[in-house]
Order: C-alpha cells, then sequence, then structure tokens
C-alpha cells in the first residue's frame, strides 16, 4: 500500500536523465500534451497576468526557474503578444539538453532567453526581474531544501512569485495511471509522473512553508486537476 501522509522521497528519472538525448522531445511532448489537456499550463498563465494587472510598468521580466524544453515560457510569450504587453523571458534549468531543446522550440521567439544554472547553488545577483515563476519544478526539491528554494525566489522577484504544483492525492495517483494508459506514450514520463504525485504537497504543508516566509502575503489555491496555485506578493503590493 503507497504512503501518501508523507512526501516519498525518490528520485525521477527525469532528476539524473541518462538516457539518449534523442528520448527528450517526445518525453517533453508527454509531458506537454498532460498539462495542455488538464489545463495545467493555464494556472500558471492566468496566474501570472493577474499579477501584472495589479502592478502597471511599461515592460516586464519573467524568470522561470526549472523551464525544461521552454514550453511555458512559450506559452506565456504567446499570450503576451496577444495582449500587447512587453515582456523579456529568462528560462533557467541545470539540464543543458533541455535548454538546447528548449532553445529550438522558441526560435522564433527572441524575448525568450535562457541560462544554465543551479536554482539552488547559483550566484542570481545580476538577475532583475519582477516575477519568478515555477512549474512542477518544486516537488522535485527535498523537504529541507524548499524554504531555501522559495526564499530565493521571493529575494528575485520586485512583483511577485507564481508556483504551480502537484497536490500529493490517492485519486489523482490511480487517476494518472488510467490517463496513462490513453494520453501517455513513452515510459519515462508514465513512470515520472506518478512519482511526481507521490513527491507533490498537501494543502497544510504549503500554509507551514507560508509561515516562515515573512513581508509577503500568500494566496493558495486548489486548482483542477489535483494542483495548487500558490502566489506571493512582496508586502508593499498587498494594498493595490
Amino acid at each position: 500500500m503507497i504512503d501518501f501522509t508523507k512526501r516519498h522521497d525518490g528520485l525521477e528519472i527525469m532528476d539524473n536523465f541518462q538516457d539518449s538525448r534523442a528520448d527528450l522531445p517526445y518525453i517533453f511532448k508527454d509531458i506537454n500534451r498532460v498539462n495542455h489537456i488538464l489545463g495545467g499550463n493555464d494556472i500558471t498563465v492566468n496566474a501570472v497576468f493577474k499579477l501584472i494587472g495589479e502592478v502597471s510598468r511599461e515592460s516586464y521580466t519573467i524568470l522561470d526557474m526549472g523551464c525544461g524544453d521552454g514550453y511555458m515560457l512559450k506559452t506565456l510569450a504567446v499570450e503576451a503578444r496577444k495582449r500587447n504587453i512587453p515582456i523579456s523571458f529568462i528560462g533557467v534549468d541545470l539540464n543543458g539538453d533541455a535548454l538546447t531543446l528548449a532553445r529550438q522550440e522558441t526560435a522564433d521567439f527572441p524575448e525568450i532567453s535562457y541560462t544554465k544554472k543551479d536554482i539552488l547553488g547559483a550566484d542570481f545577483s545580476d538577475f532583475n526581474c519582477d516575477i519568478v515563476i515555477t512549474t512542477l519544478t518544486m516537488h522535485h526539491f527535498e523537504n529541507e531544501e524548499i524554504l531555501s528554494f522559495l526564499k530565493r525566489f521571493i529575494q528575485l522577484a520586485t512583483i511577485g512569485v507564481v508556483i504551480n504544483d502537484l497536490e500529493r492525492s490517492v485519486l489523482a495517483y490511480y487517476l494518472f495511471q488510467v490517463f496513462g494508459l490513453i494520453f501517455i506514450k513513452t515510459k519515462v514520463a508514465k513512470i515520472d509522473g506518478s512519482i511526481s504525485i507521490r513527491k507533490g504537497f498537501k494543502r497544510e504543508e504549503l500554509e507551514l512553508l507560508a509561515k516562515k516566509i515573512p513581508d509577503v502575503s500568500h494566496e493558495i489555491k486548489w486548482k483542477w486537476a489535483f494542483r495548487y496555485v500558490w502566489i506571493m506578493r512582496k508586502r508593499r503590493l498587498t494594498n493595490i
């Protein structure tokens, strides 16, 4: 019987990917298909433009921590163009092969750039950004690392932070097994998807973390399908 009372501490295959680089596009295609069908991308997009709507500026910079193949940045860039909002996007990831793929996939978007950095260990002092986003990345970190992960984001952002991550749920886990049979083609995406759900979060765990981050307002909401969106605003913006 799988224990969902605490976060699973095992690694996902993509945490230390050793297979052929040629497999990566297919794995990311599976992941992106799932997010599109289940509306996961819309969660981040809606939260980002909600923050932008609260703070009027001539232009914005968005930093995506754990950007993978750049799919989320491309989605945001398309929406920004539709709304005629000037936004520069920076994608950060430690997987150089994923970044190579990201540059290929977003070649028609000069407003998107990429850099290879370790989210926890690298120096980001030269980065200036308005909003930091992270989608399905936080659950890859151990409990003791996450607070440092979040505090770093708050330091970097002038407006706020948007986190989109998984709810740890028995129902989500078993529904994913059925969903995967129909919509997921690669073995890696099927295995990692199941592990990801077990590494996800309960609402009370996110609320406990929020209490440890002062001078920030927190908005945590459950979203379909078994996601949490966590919007952090710099305290000076709470009355806007």
